[in-house]
């Protein structure tokens, strides 16, 4: 459930649970600009730098944020990426926060845009997307000195903000002010409005120099200062300082445009190169596909991490598609054909967001009755076409696409550092300091060593609704669980159904085949028995038509993302092993690689960042 927030009678909200207001007498406005984003030299600190990074704890209606993206905004000298990073146990409702943010007009309509995307806030993190990519909130909801384990970053500056350390004691002690040095680099600047003895202790014995400066009236004073110890800092990570230049990403499916865009967005001047004529013309020219989070009862990393994949692809369908001919968020009907619940008995109020039990209702409308077994409903979900997705990604400014350029080999320059793409005749293709491998099977062959990457065949079959005497037997929308069916999806010849498909290891052959056709109607007969009774003719008489592709996996079903060998190669990198979820998986993956290269909060858990790296599997 949200926090529960009250509204006292002049206006300012107060929380019940630590018996506090959650702003100054004078109103949230000026706290935030004065105590926080001027205590803090900005905007002036941040001009003309490539990025800036700030960490608050203590989210709370957002209204430091806010105040922080408008001055952004207003500011010619703003850096090229704004991070924003802030903690918070107990997430207040959207209503709470437009509520909060109306006393400010000047504010709304970067209000409205923030609470479009405070939904489905479980614990952990949830990285939201503002200015085509520009402004970057990372929510981290839980406590403090918990969700900071696990991002791995050096903040420019600190906003140190919560509810007085006489109520709420534990936001302000000293294991959560070392937590939040960590993320400090020497010279970060911190400021807060409290000057209690406790809290200036706390700030010395972790390194930090602080001073009084004269408060907002009532208060006398407000602390500022920065990190500086008389210590030398022991990192577990080492922080590049990357310059964007130039870089080769080879692949030009999902994984590698969203890996181009990414890095695009950070000033990266990016050549993408293909051995296709045009761009996702390997796996990712399946003519449409599900984007849906994995559900299961603990809650597995995989199950975290393609809800962290589906909120990035979604943010940029929302940005860059169009809705009903490149996508449609429909919802998507899933059948737990195994039988287990996919949800846990205590699935949380904002998990609901994400997804339920399907009523009966839902089931009556895709031709199920009670007796079908468990399913699940996932709102946030619904069909893509991956190939509209790829063209909107390397049409983003700083992309140059190199089509019918395959690359069979690399070389590094010891000299130099700068890597060389040569093709199979040993002809140079291009040159960068940074190369990124999201090529699919192929990618395996352009390191020393090998990786482990398998092969997935796939077909699916689809056809035409004028083909079809009745297309009443077609649920209202997608429907998932043993292979997957797509009632309606706009083409060129005409509104498709789309159903499958196939799944075979170590085949490379996008030979149409006809057992396969018939394995599709078999999948749609277990999961959508009337449909596939309807369609059954279409595939006897040899009507459905069929499209076939090669994924890429890896042996755990995970992407590997990150260095392939930080110390023996430096500068060769890898977003690949999408496998049948690319379209969960490539957007969140360019992201991480990006976030990874230039020391940035990352878009998820340290814990989940590591399970996608590639050295867990040892070459």
């Amino acid at each position: 459930m949200p926090e529960l927030i009250e509204w006292l009678a002049d206006g300012t909200p107060y929380s019940p649970r630590f018996g506090d207001r959650y702003r100054s007498e004078l109103g949230g406005l000026a706290q935030s600009r004065e105590v926080f984003l001027r205590g803090c030299g900005m905007p002036e600190a941040w001009a003309h730098q490539p990025q800036w990074r700030i960490l608050e704890t203590g989210f709370g209606l957002g209204l430091n944020f806010l105040v922080t993206w408008q001055a952004w905004k207003a500011d010619p000298a703003r850096p090229r990426l704004l991070h924003f990073v802030s903690t918070e146990a107990f997430p207040a409702s959207a209503a709470d926060m437009l509520r909060a943010a109306a006393a400010h007009p000047e504010l709304m309509p970067l209000a409205q845009q923030l609470l479009a995307q405070c939904w489905g806030l479980l614990p952990g993190l949830h990285r939201l997307v503002f200015e085509e990519g520009r402004v970057l909130l990372t929510l981290c909801i839980g406590d403090t000195k918990a969700v900071l384990r696990e991002q791995q970053f050096e903040a420019d500056a600190v906003y140190l903000d919560g509810f007085s350390p006489a109520k709420n004691p534990d936001i302000w002690d000293l294991h959560t002010l070392k937590a939040v040095a960590r993320c400090c680099r020497r010279g970060t600047r911190i400021a807060s409005w409290t000057i209690a003895r406790a809290v200036l202790d706390g700030l010395a014995q972790c390194g930090f120099v602080v001073h009084k400066t004269p408060g907002l009236p009532p208060k006398r004073d407000n602390l500022q200062g920065q990190f500086d110890p008389r210590w030398e800092p022991r990192k577990a990570v080492t922080f590049s300082s990357v310059n964007p230049t130039n870089c080769v990403v080879i692949g030009g499916g999902l994984a590698g445009a969203a890996a181009a865009a990414s890095l695009a967005r950070r000033g990266w001047q990016v050549e993408v190169l293909d051995s296709h004529a045009a761009p996702a013309g390997g796996a990712s020219g399946l003519p449409a596909g599900v984007l849906v989070p994995h559900v299961s009862p603990d809650d597995s990393l995989l199950s975290r991490l393609t809800r962290c994949g589906v909120r990035a692809t979604w943010q940029q369908a929302e940005a860059l598609l169009e809705p009903g001919s490149d996508w449609q968020a429909c919802g998507v009907l899933e059948r737990r054909l195994d039988g287990s619940a996919g949800l846990a008995a205590d699935w949380p109020e904002a998990g609901r967001d994400w997804s339920d039990i399907a009523n009966a209702a839902q089931l009556a409308q895709a031709g199920l009755d009670d007796g079908a077994g468990p399913a699940c409903w996932h709102h946030r979900a619904g069909w893509i076409k991956p190939a509209r997705l790829v063209q909107a990604l390397l049409a983003q400014p700083g992309i140059h696409w190199r089509g019918g350029t395959p690359a069979a080999g690399l070389q590094r320059n010891l000299e130099t550092g700068h890597w060389t793409v040569f093709d199979a005749q040993d002809h140079s293709l291009a040159r960068a300091a940074v190369v990124v491998l999201a090529a699919g099977p192929a990618s395996r062959l352009l390191v020393d060593g090998g990786l482990p990457l398998q092969a997935i065949r796939g077909q699916l079959s689809w056809g035409l609704h004028e083909d079809l005497p009745d297309t009443a037997i077609f649920p209202p929308g997608v429907v998932n669980g043993s292979g997957s069916f797509i009632p309606a999806v706009p083409t060129a010849h005409g509104l498709a159904w789309l159903a499958g498909a196939s799944f075979q290891r170590d085949q490379h052959s996008t030979e149409i085949r006809p057992g396969d056709q018939a394995a599709n109607l078999q999948r749609l007969q277990a999961l959508l028995p009337a449909t596939a009774q309807a369609l059954a003719p279409v595939f006897e008489n040899g009507a459905a038509r069929a499209w076939a592709g090669v994924r890429c996996a890896s042996p755990d079903r995970l992407p590997l993302v990150g260095a392939v060998d930080a110390l023996a190669q430096p500068g060769l990198w890898l977003s690949t092993a999408m496998g049948s979820r690319g379209l969960s998986f490539a957007v969140l993956s360019g992201e991480l690689l990006a976030a990874t290269l230039h020391g940035e909060p990352l878009p998820v858990e340290q814990r989940l960042a590591q399970a996608l790296s590639p050295s867990r599997f040892p070459r």
